[in-house]
């Protein structure tokens, strides 16, 4: 599934579509394409694009392509997706330690379309964190750990 979606290789294509993505969500899923949960994020992904294509833009990066930005967003499970709109980093309360991604993959394509909807309406409104609408049994669990603090 996720031939169908644009995949960016290098720092430098990242920073362009942080860049040149208006007023829409950009949404990053970091992960390797021949990984499970990967492949079960990027069907869901692909098949919400064309619904979601006045609110979104998505893209894959695999995180051995991109090391620099695996290391800036901490990505130390995979998938994990990463948002953002007009540049700026958006935030979710997942009810999770962690704002600034989504690890895992999502339960459902309508739990993907909800949580794109919110972080859309809130970032045209101004807000830089929102609240996810997803159902707190669909987000998936983990600890966060810190090393050499």
């Amino acid at each position: 599934m996720s031939l169908f979606l644009p995949k960016l290789s290098c720092k430098k294509d990242i920073d362009d579509a942080i860049k040149s993505v208006a007023e829409k969500v950009l949404v990053l899923r970091f992960g390797r394409d021949e990984d499970s949960v990967c492949l079960q994020l990027d069907e869901i992904l692909s098949k919400t694009a064309h619904d979601l294509s006045n609110m979104a833009s998505i893209y894959l990066v695999d995180v051995d392509t991109v090391p620099v930005y695996t290391r800036y967003f901490d990505i130390s499970f995979i998938p994990s997706t990463v948002f953002f709109f007009n540049g700026q980093h958006m935030k979710v309360d997942y009810g999770s330690p962690d704002h600034t991604k989504f690890v895992g993959s999502f339960k459902t394509k309508q739990d993907f379309m909800d949580l794109i909807e919110v972080i859309y309406r809130g970032a045209m409104r101004g807000k830089l964190i929102v609240q996810s609408p997803i159902d707190p049994r669909n987000i998936p669990k983990y600890d966060l750990l810190y090393h050499d603090i």
